[in-house]
């Protein structure tokens, strides 16, 4: 039974199907608010000049569009 659940949330609309976005960290969150840098950890980011790779949703959108000014995105 339990492998049937499995399988079916692979099967899922969260498959991988779904398109990425590239994003590179361009400028420092030194001075930024708290809640940008939580936004920065939150996306995966570590240092500058990271670049992390995520699937393209309407929650990592919001996270973009909140520290957009510290981000370089690339889509695909």
């Amino acid at each position: 039974m339990s492998a049937a659940k499995s399988k079916t949330r692979k099967d899922g609309p969260k498959g991988g199907d779904r398109p990425t976005i590239k994003l590179r960290l361009a400028k420092s969150g030194i001075c930024t608010p708290k809640d940008q840098k939580a936004t920065i950890r939150g996306l995966g980011f570590r240092r500058l000049g990271d670049e992390v790779v995520r699937e393209d949703t309407p929650a990592v959108r919001g996270m973009i569009r909140k520290v957009r000014h510290l981000l370089d995105v690339t889509t695909g």
